[in-house]
């Protein structure tokens, strides 16, 4: 079994190209209380090398028959007891190790079920109009376009924030690829589920791994890989950002842009989901809001809002916050105090630091005001946190660049082509749709396959 249970502890081996594996090395896997709830089993490099080397020798499958193993998969994932855990066990330990709130894994736990199911659907919506999918298509043998991998082996050293980040990576499985994941050691479970969840359900061993390790079996995998995906912050982004095998996923920064043409009082319920959803922790939720006017009433009005979020355990059924180790939260708070040095606050100027008894804390929404030009409008934090500024149109869309979701409150057409037209936006929300929205098939940072895939012209009967 991979998960195998104690009174105390869950230990959650590696998932190797010949099954469970547990090593000798276990890294504790700890509750935001500091209480050991799992062992996590960490490979050393030269298991991953042999464990990428056994991907790279597996025969890709069809991507049409993975469909029904999919299916089976991201219904076993929302129902099944998996490796002796049922999915009410499984998601009170991600709540408990992540400090997420149980409802908000509850949902996603859903929404993941979904994004299994649907991989291969929503691979395909990325695939170029004018190719076909192999050399049986007669439209290709008579001169055309085949859509084909860049590679064989795909890598993924995930983060632990949310367990909505494990649903992107399933295109490429959909697509052909054989994939290993290096999970986050804070929250393991998810990964590790999935990826029993689809050996359950006919994906071969040699075809989906999970190898947990340190720093350099890290630097191993996405060495060894044909494309990897790298999840972090700036200093990630900036590490990878020159290497074309790499695909790095850092800060979202995602924000609202409000011109005075709209009553933002018609919105406020988009505006504080926007910021406060999924308990502010995702890429997408949004951390500044701009706004043609006066920037005061709407910070006033999200403040108040926000205030009202109670601070509860994360398994707690009306929990709405994340919750850390107390140290990391006062840590939190005065690094936020620090950067919002000068800026009017609306709330959390007094500290985020809610100690909640027994080594843990609950991180409290905070709303800042600032000015134009302000670097801070890039600040992301994992918390709902809001920097809150106004926008002239001679600015232009500059305060907006470098944006993963900009939900754009406007009538003005020209402003949202504008929005479409640049190049490091990524997700453009027109009207009244929150920053947090997405579904199966629509791109989050581009399609995946944008990165996986290429068109190659073919003639003839190869």
């Amino acid at each position: 079994m991979a998960f195998a249970l104690t009174p105390e502890v869950v230990y959650v081996d590696a998932l190797g190209p010949r099954g469970a594996y547990r090593t000798r090395l276990l890294s504790p896997v700890t509750d935001v209380s500091g209480a050991e709830v799992a062992r996590l089993s960490l490979v050393p490099p030269v298991y991953v090398s042999r464990a990428l080397a056994a991907l790279r020798a597996a025969a890709p499958r069809p991507p049409a028959d993975l469909v029904p193993v999919l299916a089976a998969a991201g219904s076993a994932f929302a129902s099944d007891s998996i490796g002796g855990l049922s999915v009410r066990e499984y998601e009170q330990l991600v709540s408990r190790t992540s400090g997420t709130p149980i409802s908000v894994v509850r949902r996603a736990t859903g929404d993941t079920a979904r994004f299994i199911t649907r991989a291969h659907s929503s691979a395909q919506r990325g695939r170029p109009r004018g190719t076909g999918l192999d050399l049986a298509d007669p439209a290709v043998q008579q001169g055309g376009a085949l859509w084909t991998r860049q590679g064989d082996v795909f890598a993924v050293n995930a983060s632990g924030n949310h367990p909505g980040v494990h649903r992107i990576w399933l295109e490429a499985l959909a697509l052909g690829y054989r994939v290993a994941v290096r999970p986050s050691r804070r929250e393991p479970f998810t990964p590790h589920r999935i990826v029993q969840a689809l050996r359950q359900s006919g994906m071969p061993d040699d075809h989906v791994m999970l190898l947990p390790s340190d720093h350099r079996g890290a630097d191993t995998l996405v060495r060894g890989a044909d494309k990897a995906v790298v999840y972090g912050g700036d200093d990630v982004v900036a590490a990878y950002a020159n290497n074309p095998r790499v695909l790095p996923q850092g800060p979202g920064r995602s924000k609202i842009l409000i011109t005075a043409d709209t009553d933002w009082r018609e919105h406020l319920d988009v505006i504080v989901g926007s910021i406060a959803d999924e308990a502010g922790t995702a890429c997408v939720n949004a951390t500044g809001v701009l706004i043609e006017g006066d920037p005061a009433p709407l910070a006033e009005a999200i403040a108040a809002r926000l205030s009202v979020m109670p601070s509860l355990p994360p398994q707690d059924e009306h929990a709405v916050l994340p919750v850390c180790s107390l140290d990391r939260a006062r840590a939190l708070s005065s690094f936020l105090k620090e950067t919002a040095r000068g800026a009017r606050s609306w709330l959390g100027g007094n500290g985020i630091a809610d100690d909640l008894v027994g080594g843990s804390a609950a991180l409290r929404p905070a709303v800042h005001e600032i000015g134009h030009d302000d670097p801070r409008l890039g600040v992301e934090l994992p918390f709902p946190c809001v920097w809150v500024a106004p926008w002239k149109r001679t600015e232009g869309i500059g305060p907006l660049r470098g944006t993963l979701v900009v939900s754009a409150l406007t009538q003005d057409a020209a402003l949202l082509d504008t929005l479409l037209a640049e190049p490091s936006i990524a997700n453009v929300y027109a009207g009244n749709h929150p920053t947090y929205w997405m579904a199966p098939g629509v791109p989050h940072d581009s399609y995946l396959s944008d990165f996986l895939m290429r068109s190659k012209g073919v003639i003839g009967r190869l």
